[in-house]
């Protein structure tokens, strides 16, 4: 897969609403961070950016009508308690032989898996900073659904449980387009990572109903997880930088 637009990777924190703490962590090209915010006028703003990115091929006539939906989407996200959302577009068309380094755009005609991912931060009951019984805790209570894959991950950040879900739903003649029942298989990745700095979790979650590409989606999902930062990571690079020399005197 291959990104379809032209965002870079972006380094993102999470807001420290109130006592909730913040989380920095990187998404790689492709991701599209919907509009959250925390004043309508914040919103507003953000949307306006958001859709002029998205469908980066449009004008007017598609970019006003689609802001205001999109601040509106943000809004009950926010109210839900998610501290960042985005949608992934990929491009599947194969890839031609290129230099290394260079990034082909393809056309979406050609094909797009798509993804949805979100953070939050939620208030726990733990007690003290040992993150690995919080861990060992939240892995015992997810495995207990036969339906969990459940694993216990090592993160640089500390010790985390994934919990990945396959569901299968079927969808009605009316809301497809061959007008007959179709059956449609969606996975779900969320990783729930305690917070060594408070009796707090942060949770990872990655739907998508592009299954034809799990693995690379996995992959995708596994390359987050490893940026997650719980200090400012552009502080600690600036604090392992050598000293300047000392200027010469004549």
């Amino acid at each position: 897969m291959s990104p379809t637009g032209d965002p870079t990777n972006t380094l993102h924190v999470s807001p420290a609403n109130g006592n909730l703490p913040p989380i920095w962590f990187f998404t790689p090209e492709g991701f599209f961070a919907l509009p959250l915010g925390a004043t309508p006028e914040e919103r507003t703003q953000r949307a306006d950016s958001f859709v002029r990115e998205l469908y980066s091929r449009g004008d007017e006539e598609i970019w006003e009508p689609a802001a205001p939906y999109y601040a509106a989407i943000a809004e009950l996200m926010g109210d839900t308690g998610i501290s960042y959302a985005a949608m992934g577009l990929f491009s599947t068309a194969e890839e031609s032989d290129t230099s290394d380094g260079e990034v082909i755009r393809h056309e979406p005609s050609k094909g797009v898996a798509q993804c949805a991912l979100t953070v939050a931060v939620a208030s726990t009951d733990q007690v003290g900073p040992d993150t690995d019984v919080v861990a060992q805790g939240i892995l015992a209570t997810l495995s207990s659904d036969p339906y969990n894959d459940v694993i216990w991950v090592d993160l640089p950040c500390g010790p985390a449980v994934s919990c990945i879900t396959v569901r299968e739903y079927t969808l009605s003649p009316e809301v497809t387009a061959t007008g007959e029942e179709t059956k449609l298989l969606t996975g779900q990745i969320q990783v729930h990572i305690p917070l060594p700095t408070g009796p707090y979790t942060a949770i990872f979650t990655l739907y998508t109903a592009s299954m034809d590409h799990w693995t690379d989606i996995y992959r995708m999902m596994s390359a987050v997880l490893q940026t997650i930062s719980f200090t400012d990571p552009l502080e600690a690079l600036s604090d392992d930088e050598p000293p300047a020399p000392p200027e010469e005197r004549s």
